[in-house]
């Protein structure tokens, strides 16, 4: 029998969470350890054999660890933490600051060369398996247009910022596709869609007591980059109804790209998903790259990859022949 792929976790928040629970139905794969910046001895993991560990002493695990999950946020942890960690171990990010994935993709691409370590970056499904379509269906008709919609779906980002408003407590926000735009582009008419015509936004906030509800609602609705260009619903809601219907973080989308062929075919490809959770789904992608990374290192395939340069051949537990028997 083939040894497993050892795994460690760095960030033991609802991403590193969600490894955790998709190593468990990775028969080929073990967690080793999970690296936290909180005190290890606060970390009640309760899987046989794993250990919680300070960050700081990560290094010491580099013969233990065949590839390492970074499961920090995109805004200042994987910066700063993934360029660190691919000079020692190979790495699964899921780094998501589209805009700045070019410059992180260099960074971490110096280092990784440097020091031999394979990593894949902005792996998860948008960046991931959303961009692996966005390109492939363009491919496949190069004459026609791509959307992309969320939803609908807890947005962890918009949340923080409603979170941030003064007077309030606690809240969410969803983003929900529009309906009818999709229904326009499934019909192949490729219409030009302006941001608040694709997507519409709904928060559910629990106010401080006796703070202004309406200033609420106004410097929500009228926050540039997050709200000002939507159409925006606030919602005010107890504590215990926050709890109890939201708690969940579900999300998902579509990308559809209408195109057409020969004299006029119209032709449509559509992929999507529907979440019940976002961060165990994006761990289980994060997970089955980890067996890529594992396989382009032992291929001596150094620096920084992304879903474009993965075969799906290498992400699969099934041998080749399987995958041509049963699956092709």
């Amino acid at each position: 029998m083939t040894s497993k792929i050892r795994l460690g976790i760095v960030g033991y928040g609802n991403l590193g969470k969600g490894a955790v629970e998709a190593i468990k139905q990775s028969p080929d794969m073990e967690l080793v350890a999970v690296f936290t910046r909180r005190d290890p001895e606060s970390l009640v993991l309760d899987i046989p054999g794993v250990k919680a560990v300070h960050i700081s002493d990560a290094s010491d695990y580099q013969a233990e660890i065949d590839v390492m999950l970074l499961c920090g946020g995109s805004a200042t942890d994987l910066p700063e933490q993934t360029p660190h960690f691919a000079s020692m171990f190979n790495t699964v990010d899921s780094f998501d600051t589209h805009a700045k994935i070019p410059e992180f993709y260099q960074a971490v691409n110096e280092v990784a060369t440097k020091h031999n370590k394979t990593a894949i970056i902005s792996v998860g499904w948008d960046p991931g398996l959303f961009s692996i379509n966005r390109v492939m269906a363009e491919a496949i008709l190069p004459s026609g247009e791509t959307y992309t919609f969320w939803g609908k779906g807890l947005s962890q980002g918009h949340s923080d910022a409603v979170r941030r408003v003064e007077g309030v407590k606690n809240g969410v926000q969803y983003t929900i596709p529009a309906e009818q735009a999709i229904e326009k582009v499934r019909s192949g008419a490729n219409p030009e869609l302006t941001t608040s015509e694709k997507h519409r936004r709904v928060c559910y906030i629990v106010a401080e007591d006796g703070a202004d509800k309406a200033a609420i609602e106004n410097e929500i609705k009228t926050m540039p980059n997050y709200f000002a260009d939507y159409d925006t619903e606030v919602n005010f809601i107890s504590a215990e109804e926050l709890a109890r219907d939201h708690s969940k973080a579900p999300h998902g989308g579509f990308v559809i790209r209408g195109g057409n062929t020969g004299e006029n075919n119209n032709q449509i490809y559509e992929f999507s998903l529907k979440l019940d959770s976002n961060p165990e789904f994006t761990a289980s992608v994060l997970v089955a790259y980890a067996r890529a990374a594992y396989r382009l290192s032992n291929e001596n395939q150094f620096g920084a990859k992304t879903v474009y340069d993965v075969a799906p051949s290498y992400i699969s537990p099934r041998s080749a022949e399987e995958l041509r028997r049963d699956y092709l």
